[in-house]
C-alpha cells in the first residue's frame, strides 16, 4: 500500500506473515537458550488433599535439577484469580490441579522426574455432574461481564400461558475446550530482581500486574513479552499457571526456565467453556409477533473460583418482545475452573435461542427470516437504549440473496438422492462492542518514517498491521512509512486480545496519539531533531466512558448440510455468514476472522464434544485425537460478507469488534440445516453420527429411506 486514499479497509497483507512462514517468528519456549525446562505433575484425585510427596526417584535422575512441591516452593502473595495460587497448599479442589514441578536440564529429563515423584492423597467425596435441577444450583449476584444474573420485563408467565402459539424447550451445550495450536507456554529469567518473562498471553499487562501480586515486585521491575502467540480464543486472556510455574522455577534454580504446558493437561487448568442448559419458552401471537421470551440456563462453576457463563445475556438484544426473563443459575462442582471461550454467553445463549426461534418458527408455519425480520426491536429489549446501528434486517435479506434461500422448500423432512438428504437453515448473530482505555505512542523520526508503539497482542489476528493501518490513515502517510512496535509490557498499559475489543481499545489510542503527533509536527519548522517529535496518548476517560446508545454487532448466518441416513454422518457443504460490524479496517484479516468463527461453530455442532467422568472427575477427551476439531476434509464452501455500516457512536475507526461474532449463530444454523433435511429436532450438541443415526432410527420413515 503506497497510497493513504484506501489504508483503512484496504486488504493488506499480515506484516508478520513471511516471518511466520519461514519459521523465523519466534514463540515463548524460544528464548533464552541454553534454558531448563519443566513440568507440573497433576493431582490424581478428583478432590481431597496431599498426604506426603516423595521427590527422591526423580532427583536421582539424570538432568534432574528440583522438585518443587506445596512442601518447599516458594510463599507467594495472594493473586487476583485463585487458580494460581499453586503450589501453595496440600488442598486438592480437582483431578488435574498441579502439585508439583520437576525443573530439569532437558524436556524428556523434567517429564521423565515428573512421571518419577511419588504422591500419596486424601481423596474425598466428589460431585462432578451438573443437572438442570442439581440441589446446589443457586442465583449468583452477577453473571460474567458485571451482567446481572436475572433481569425481568413486564409479566413473562401471563403472557406465555395466553399466547396463541407456545414452545417450551431445553437445548444441552456440553464442555469444549480452548485448544489453541500453541498451548499455554512462558519462558522467565530472573536478572537479581528483575524478572523478564516470554509469555503465550494474549495481554501482557495483566500478567504482569498478577506476577507484580504474587512476586512482590514492583511492575516496573517486570517485563512482560508475548512476541508471537500462537492462538488463544480466550484461554489466554488472563494469565495461566505457566506463567506463575516459569517465574517460580526461575528464581528457584537461577536459571531461565520453560513451562510448556502438555496439551492434555490443558482442559484442566487452562479454563473451558462450562456447559450449559438452557430452557426457552417462547410465546407468539398469530401474526408470529413475540409475545413472550424466557430463557434460563443453568451451568457449573469451580469450588476454587466463581464463573458464570453469561449465556441468557443475548436474549436481552435480539427480539421485541413486551414479556421478557432471563436467569442465571450455576452449581459449585469439584471440576476445573471454565473460563473464557470465544464468545463467551453468546456462543451458546444464540445457539439455544436461535434454534427455538427457528422450531418457533416451524410451529408458526412460517419462514425462519421473516419471522427474525417480524420481530426486530426498535430499541434495545432490555435496557430500551436506541441502537447506535443495527442493520441486523439487512444482513438477514443479504444473506438470503446470496445464499438462494428463495428457491428453498420451506417444508422440514427427507429431501435429496438416494441415502443422503439435504437441508438448509439459518441463524442470527450478535455480538457487544466493548472497548476499554489503552496508551500508545507515536514518533516522528528523521528519515521520514514513523514509529507507532501499542502493548497490543497479535494472536494471529493481524493485529500489528491493522494498528499500523490505523496510524498511516491517521498520519495521512503512506503505510510503509510507519513501523509498528506491540506486545510488550514496556510499552505502557493495553488492554488484552479479547471480548472483540483490541483493535477498537488500541486503534483509538493510536488514532489519538497520531493526531495529536500531527499537531506537533504542523506547528514545528525545520528539520526533526535526532531523537524526533513524539506525542502520546492515553484513552483513559473516553475510551470507557458510558454511551447512551446500545452498541452491537450483528450477523446472520446460513447453511446447508447433507445428512446419511445409512451412517448418520452429517457433513456442511455450505457456509455463508453476512455481517454488519461498523467499518471494515483490513478487508483481508476481516474475511480470516469471520471465516475461522464460523469454521469453529462447524466444530461445536458436528464433533467437538468433552465430558466430565463422574467416577474420576476428569475430562475424558483431553487432546486432538478424542477432541475432535474440524479438519480441511470438515469444511467445504465457507463464505464471509458483510454490509457497510456507519456509525459515529463507537470510534474515531467507526469499527466494531469482529473476532468472535463469526462463531454466534453458527452452530445454531446447522443443527437448523439438519432439522430441514430430516424433520428431526436435535437439542444436544454435537451433532455426532451416533446421536444423528439414532434419531434418524427412532423417527417414521417412509419405507426404505434409512436404507439397510
Amino acid at each position: 500500500m503506497t497510497g493513504t486514499e484506501t489504508v483503512l479497509g484496504a486488504p493488506v497483507e499480515r506484516r508478520e506473515g513471511r516471518e511466520k512462514v519461514t519459521g523465523t517468528a519466534r514463540y515463548a519456549a524460544e528464548y533464552d537458550a541454553p534454558r531448563a525446562q519443566a513440568w507440573p505433575v497433576p493431582a490424581a484425585v478428583a478432590r481431597g488433599r496431599v498426604t506426603g510427596v516423595d521427590p527422591a526417584p526423580a532427583l536421582a535422575l539424570p538432568g534432574v535439577l528440583a522438585v518443587l512441591t506445596h512442601e518447599n516452593a516458594p510463599r507467594l502473595g495472594d493473586p487476583d484469580d485463585p487458580t494460581l495460587a499453586l503450589l501453595q497448599s496440600p488442598h486438592v479442589p480437582h483431578r488435574g490441579w498441579f502439585v508439583g514441578l520437576v525443573v530439569a536440564e532437558t524436556l524428556e529429563a523434567a517429564r521423565a522426574g515428573a512421571a518419577a515423584v511419588r504422591v500419596t492423597y486424601e481423596a474425598e467425596d466428589h460431585d462432578v455432574t451438573l443437572t438442570a435441577s442439581h440441589p446446589q444450583a443457586y442465583v449468583p449476584e452477577s453473571a460474567n461481564g458485571g451482567f446481572p444474573a436475572v433481569t425481568e420485563h413486564g409479566d413473562p408467565d401471563g403472557a406465555f400461558a395466553s399466547s396463541a402459539t407456545r414452545l417450551d424447550v431445553e437445548y444441552r451445550v456440553p464442555p469444549l475446550h480452548n485448544h489453541p495450536m500453541e498451548p499455554h507456554t512462558s519462558t522467565a529469567r530472573w536478572d537479581g530482581d528483575r524478572l523478564t518473562v516470554h509469555s503465550s498471553s494474549q495481554g501482557t499487562s495483566a500478567v504482569r500486574a498478577e506476577l507484580a501480586r504474587m512476586f512482590e515486585t514492583p511492575e516496573d521491575r517486570i517485563t512482560v513479552l508475548a512476541e508471537h502467540v500462537g492462538g488463544g480464543f480466550g484461554s489466554k486472556g488472563t494469565p495461566r499457571p505457566d506463567v506463575v510455574l516459569a517465574a517460580m522455577a526461575a528464581r528457584e534454580t537461577g536459571r531461565p526456565v520453560t513451562v510448556a504446558l502438555p496439551r492434555r493437561y490443558l482442559p484442566a487448568v487452562v479454563g473451558h467453556r462450562a456447559p450449559t442448559l438452557h430452557r426457552l419458552r417462547l410465546g407468539a401471537d398469530a401474526g408470529g409477533r413475540l409475545t413472550s421470551l424466557v430463557h434460563e440456563v443453568t451451568t457449573h462453576t469451580s469450588r476454587v473460583k466463581e464463573f458464570v457463563e453469561q449465556a441468557a445475556v443475548p436474549a436481552r438484544v435480539m427480539y421485541a418482545t413486551p414479556a421478557l426473563r432471563t436467569l442465571h443459575r450455576v452449581a459449585r462442582l469439584d471440576v476445573p475452573t471454565p473460563s473464557w471461550m470465544r464468545a463467551p454467553g453468546e456462543c451458546p445463549g444464540m445457539y439455544a435461542l436461535e434454534s427455538a426461534v427457528d422450531e418457533l418458527a416451524a410451529e408458526l408455519g412460517m419462514d425462519p427470516v421473516e419471522l427474525r425480520i417480524r420481530n426486530e426491536p426498535e430499541t434495545e429489549p432490555d435496557s430500551g437504549k436506541p441502537f447506535s446501528s443495527r442493520h441486523l434486517v439487512e444482513c438477514l435479506r443479504e444473506g438470503a440473496r446470496r445464499f438462494g434461500w428463495e428457491g428453498r422448500d420451506p417444508r422440514p423432512g427427507p429431501r435429496g438422492t438416494g441415502p443422503l438428504l439435504v437441508g438448509s437453515g439459518v441463524a442470527a448473530a450478535t455480538y457487544p462492542v466493548l472497548v476499554s482505555p489503552c496508551a500508545a505512542s507515536a514518533r516522528a523520526l528523521p528519515d521520514g518514517g514513523f514509529l507507532v508503539r501499542v502493548n497490543a497482542t497479535d494472536i494471529g489476528t493481524g493485529a500489528r498491521t491493522v494498528c499500523a493501518q490505523v496510524a498511516a490513515d491517521a498520519l495521512g502517510v503512506p503505510l510503509d512509512r510507519v513501523r509498528i512496535e506491540v506486545a510488550d509490557s514496556d510499552i505502557g498499559f493495553a488492554p488484552m486480545a479479547g471480548g472483540s475489543s483490541g483493535t477498537a481499545s488500541w486503534g483509538w489510542a493510536v488514532h489519538e496519539a497520531c493526531v495529536r503527533l500531527t499537531g506537533r509536527l504542523a506547528e514545528h519548522a525545520g528539520p526533526l531533531p535526532d531523537e524526533g517529535i513524539a506525542a502520546d496518548a492515553d484513552t483513559s476517560g473516553t475510551a470507557d466512558a458510558e454511551s447512551p446508545y446500545a452498541r452491537h454487532a450483528f450477523g446472520a448466518h446460513f447453511a446447508e448440510v447433507t445428512v446419511d441416513t445409512v451412517t448418520g454422518e452429517v457433513r456442511v457443504t455450505r457456509l455463508l455468514g453476512v455481517f454488519a460490524a461498523g467499518r471494515i479496517l483490513n478487508a483481508r484479516t476481516a474475511r480470516s476472522q469471520f471465516i475461522g468463527g464460523m469454521t469453529m461453530g462447524l466444530g461445536m455442532a458436528l464433533t467437538e464434544d468433552s465430558t466430565v467422568d463422574p467416577a474420576f472427575g476428569d475430562f475424558t477427551e483431553s487432546d486432538l485425537a478424542s477432541y475432535h476439531v474440524p479438519a480441511h476434509a470438515d469444511v467445504a464452501t465457507v463464505e464471509a460478507h458483510w454490509v457497510d455500516e456507519e456509525d459515529a457512536h463507537l470510534n474515531p475507526m467507526g469499527s466494531k469488534g469482529i473476532g468472535e461474532i463469526g462463531i454466534v449463530g453458527s452452530a445454531a444454523a446447522v443443527g437448523n440445516a439438519v432439522h430441514h433435511a430430516t424433520g428431526i429436532r436435535f437439542r444436544e450438541l454435537p451433532l455426532t453420527p451416533d446421536r444423528v443415526l439414532t434419531g434418524l432410527l427412532e423417527h417414521e420413515h417412509p419405507a426404505g429411506m434409512l436404507g439397510t
